[in-house]
């Protein structure tokens, strides 16, 4: 499979899922402290916002830098 086929597009989030099921297997086979501590920054929470809301912005800045389109993505306001 071509890894730049627009057959199955995710959307941000989805993709955002995918990354952390990837981290997730790996966190499993290793037991990293580090990954572990990524992970749970990176949950949802019930507002819908990340654990913590530098996750979700790093996330959105490494998406801006692979998008090819003229737009760019907002980020989410500190939480605290």
């Amino acid at each position: 499979m071509n890894p730049q086929s627009n057959i199955n597009q995710l959307t941000i989030t989805e993709a955002f899922n995918a990354m952390r099921e990837f981290l997730e297997g790996y966190y499993e086979r290793t037991s990293s402290d580090d990954v572990g501590s990524l992970l749970g920054d990176m949950r949802f929470l019930d507002d819908g916002n990340t654990a913590d809301s530098a996750a979700w912005n790093d996330w959105i800045d490494a998406v801006n830098k692979n998008l090819k389109k003229e737009f760019k993505l907002k980020k989410l306001p500190p939480s605290g």
